[in-house]
C-alpha cells in the first residue's frame, strides 16, 4: 500500500464527529501546551491547521491576544471552529504549506495534531517561520502514536491481530515525525533556534466501551477510516477483539492516557536588529 492509498483513510470532513473522536482530548492537551509556551498579552497568534478550534479557543481564552487567526483546509472544520471560537479574529481557508500572509506579521505560530498529515512537514514549519517576526515563536504538538496514545494502541493491536495488513495504516508506523528527535530535527531544519521538545500527557477516560468504540464508526481519521472500509462481519470481530483487551473498571468506565509531544523554537533575529 503506497502513501496515496494510505491517505484515503485520512478523512477530515465532519466537525462534530471529530470532536467526539479526538477533539475532546486535543482540548486538554491544548491547555497544557499553551501553558508551556507562556502567553504575553497583546500578541498576534496564528493557528495553522486549526481543525475544529481546540487550540484556537485556548489561545483566545487564556492569552489575551491582540489577534488570533485560525487557518484550515477543511471547510467543514473551519465552519465548526467559527461556531465554537467567537473570540477569534478571523479564519482562513488555505494550505499550511502556502500561508496567505506576508512575512513577519505574527508573533506566534502554532499547530495542533496536524503536522504529521503533511507529505513534507518541514515545508509547513518553514512557512510558519516566514510569517512570524524575528524572535517570534513557532510551536506545535502531535500525538505520540507509537507509544503514548493508549486507546489507539489498543485499537491497532486488535486490528493487526485480525488483519496483519492493517499494520500499514497504524499511525505509529506511518508518522515517524511524531517522536522527539524527528520533531527536533524538523524544527532545526527550518533554521529555528532554542528548540525544545516536551511530553504532554492527559487522561482519556471513557464512560464505557460504547463511548470508546462509537467514535471509530465516524470515518474521521485513519483508524475510523479503516473501520468504515471494513465489511460488517469484520467490523464486529474487531469490536469484540478491542473490547476484550481494553482495561475496564468495575463501573464499566475505561481509564487510559494520551501523550503528545510538544516542540517549540524561535525565528532567528538578524545581527544588528532588535526583536520587539
Amino acid at each position: 500500500m503506497d502513501d496515496v492509498e494510505k491517505r484515503r483513510y485520512d478523512v477530515w470532513a465532519a466537525g462534530d464527529a471529530y470532536e467526539r473522536y479526538m477533539g475532546r482530548w486535543s482540548r486538554r492537551v491544548a491547555e497544557d501546551f499553551v501553558g508551556w509556551l507562556g502567553c504575553d498579552p497583546g500578541a498576534r497568534w496564528l493557528d495553522v491547521g486549526c481543525g475544529t478550534g481546540a487550540l484556537t479557543a485556548t489561545v483566545a481564552d487564556r492569552c489575551h491576544p491582540r489577534t488570533v487567526v485560525g487557518l484550515e483546509r477543511s471547510t467543514a472544520f473551519a465552519t465548526a471552529a467559527r461556531t465554537t471560537v467567537p473570540k477569534a479574529t478571523a479564519f482562513a481557508l488555505a494550505d499550511a504549506r502556502a500561508l496567505p500572509f506576508p512575512e513577519a506579521v505574527f508573533d506566534v505560530a502554532v499547530s495542533g495534531l496536524m503536522l504529521n498529515f503533511l507529505p513534507e512537514p518541514t515545508d509547513c514549519v518553514r512557512e510558519a517561520t516566514r510569517v512570524v517576526r524575528p524572535g517570534g515563536l513557532v510551536a506545535a504538538y502531535v500525538w505520540d502514536y507509537a507509544d503514548g496514545m493508549a486507546f489507539l494502541r489498543h485499537f491497532w493491536d486488535a486490528a493487526t491481530t485480525l488483519d496483519p495488513a492493517a499494520a500499514e495504516l497504524d499511525e505509529g508506523r506511518r508518522f515517524p515525525v511524531c517522536r522527539p528527535e524527528p520533531l527536533r530535527e524538523t524544527w532545526t531544519s527550518a533554521d529555528l533556534l532554542d528548540v525544545e521538545v516536551a511530553a504532554v500527557e492527559v487522561p482519556t477516560v471513557f464512560a464505557d466501551f460504547t463511548d470508546l468504540w462509537e467514535p471509530f464508526l465516524t470515518g474521521q481519521g485513519p483508524a475510523p477510516g479503516y473501520v468504515a472500509a471494513l465489511p460488517a462481519p469484520a467490523r464486529d470481530h474487531l469490536r469484540a477483539a478491542l473490547e476484550a483487551t481494553v482495561p475496564t473498571r468495575p463501573d464499566g468506565s475505561i481509564g487510559l492516557t494520551a501523550r503528545a509531544w510538544a516542540v517549540r523554537g524561535r525565528r532567528p533575529v538578524p545581527p544588528g536588529t532588535v526583536s520587539l
